[in-house]
């Protein structure tokens, strides 16, 4: 994959994220549901915070039993409720954590009222390409 950010747009890079990732074919296209802030228990964590890293880590246990990589996801939608900057900050700073040095996955944020569950704050859905 080749991920690019132009530069006639400003650098999303501080975000946890790339304008435009470029995938060539052939390849294996996994896709990954949108995860939510549940434990393996189905118990969700008042916390904003805590129910981002939580999905993150259920992506990733999403992203191994397809035997994808982190590195292999090229684009990611994430859906938060009551959405404000603080809210971006701490999952700006949880994308930047886990992708490291790599480069990040396109990012769509799409504020929503409500998600599946009751007391549900953030979910976060993938495309991989191997």
């Amino acid at each position: 994959m080749k991920f690019i950010n132009p530069p006639g747009l400003y650098d999303p890079r501080p975000n946890g994220y790339s304008h435009v990732v470029v995938a060539e074919a052939p390849a294996r296209i996994i896709y990954i549901a949108g995860q939510g802030g549940e434990s393996i228990d189905g118990v969700l964590s008042e916390s904003f915070e805590a129910q981002v890293q939580q999905a993150l880590a259920n992506l990733q246990t999403a992203l191994a039993a397809a035997d994808a990589k982190l590195t292999d996801v090229a684009k990611v939608t994430a859906l938060i409720v009551d959405h404000n900057e603080a809210r971006l900050g701490i999952f700006s700073s949880a994308l930047r954590a886990m992708w490291g040095d790599h480069p990040a996955p396109a990012c769509t944020l799409i504020p929503v009222p409500r998600l599946a569950l009751d007391g549900m704050l953030f979910e976060i859905e993938a495309t991989a390409v191997i």
